[in-house]
């Protein structure tokens, strides 16, 4: 079984913004629908506010367990960019890469699978609602059931060259906020507590940390504060965020920051903060190259392989201690914009890999 583009259409022509969990839902549902014809038992972990997070479970023997990783929302508002189309080499719409397209690889993969296999066994997925928004909900729970399987791949958008994905970037985010004192700039000057000027030292600061060389960066990229040109600023605020490739940078990165926080260059400068750790990195590891080796054997050819700056629930997978591959969805481009495409070559080939890959897996 290869794509049904006018079933794939069902999924794409629903909004599944993250914040319209009534949509998210509904893809949910489609999904459900699909994976109870092939045997699934369905784990609804029910939300109020976003969208449910879907866990489907299959039989179980013994031998490795694996876990297939997605999610159900995208990032587009509902009346923005919500329709399905298609050529000769394209699909394009919400999601056809990012990641809807991944999803339905997966699907199509464990289709083939139960149809030459009768049954699927040891092989799980795990579809939850708030990627696109930092998995702020779902980390903790991805974290937590992804420790039960020897393996976890992952299903967003390939690379170019239909790259997988061995590394991402971990990312902290921070709110700073600074409270000082405010005085008339001209009359009071040496009375005021200048938020703005402490703000200034820290953003510097912060930013110092940075370490091209070993991938850490730190980026104040919002800077507020002050009232006037005569008025000493009594509040500023900073956001900030940190990525970096190594446990260790993280560790630097975190403590260095609660150093320059904790301690404001201008006396009498009260400093709140909030944010943190949003997605550890996901670091290769000699499990994940045992995994390479194994999926390149059974696809007799190399894999191409690719590291991103960007983040995803790999993140958290990986972070989890289990050997973890991301990237096993269709190429495309233009995700997160109006023009967002799949390749359909792509699609043919990766679920022609994730069938072979899992077919070799099932229940072994």
């Amino acid at each position: 079984m290869t794509m049904n583009y006018a079933e794939f259409a069902q999924i794409i022509n629903m909004n599944s913004y993250t914040r319209n969990k009534a949509g998210v839902d509904e893809n949910a549902t489609v999904f459900n629908q699909w994976m109870s014809q092939l045997g699934y038992q369905i784990e609804t972990h029910e939300r109020e506010i976003i969208g449910n997070h879907v866990h489907y479970l299959s039989a179980k023997s013994a031998g490795r367990k694996v876990l297939l990783l997605g999610h159900l929302d995208t990032v587009f508002p509902p009346d923005t960019f919500t329709t399905f189309s298609e050529d000769d080499e394209w699909v394009y719409g919400p999601g056809v890469c990012d990641m809807k397209g991944g999803n339905y690889v997966a699907l199509q993969a464990l289709r083939n699978v139960k149809a030459s296999q009768g049954e699927i066994c040891n092989i799980d997925m795990l579809l939850v609602s708030d990627e696109e928004t930092g998995s702020d909900d779902s980390k903790a729970l991805t974290a937590e059931l992804v420790k039960d399987y020897d393996a976890c791949l992952v299903f967003e958008a390939a690379g170019p060259d239909n790259n997988v994905v061995i590394a991402r970037k971990g990312i902290a985010t921070f709110q700073i906020e600074l409270t000082g004192k405010g005085a008339h700039a001209g009359n009071h000057y040496t009375d005021g507590i200048n938020a703005n000027l402490a703000a200034a030292h820290m953003l510097i600061a912060l930013t110092s940390l940075t370490d091209l060389e070993k991938g850490s960066t730190v980026n104040a990229g919002k800077m507020q504060g002050g009232i006037g040109a005569n008025t000493i600023s009594p509040k500023a605020s900073l956001t900030v965020e940190a990525r970096f490739t190594q446990a260790d940078e993280r560790d630097r990165l975190l403590a260095g920051f609660d150093e320059i926080v904790n301690n404001p260059a201008v006396e009498g400068i009260v400093v709140e903060v909030s944010g943190g750790l949003q997605r550890d990195v996901m670091q290769p590891s000699s499990q994940q190259q045992d995994l390479i080796t194994e999926i390149e054997s059974l696809l007799g050819e190399p894999l191409n392989l690719e590291r991103r700056g960007g983040v995803s629930d790999a993140n958290v997978a990986s972070a989890a201690g289990v050997p973890t591959l991301d990237g096993f969805g269709p190429y495309g481009d233009g995700d997160h914009t109006i023009h967002e495409r799949a390749s359909k070559a792509s699609f043919t080939r990766r679920i022609k890999e994730v069938t072979t890959i899992l077919t070799a897996f099932n229940g072994k």
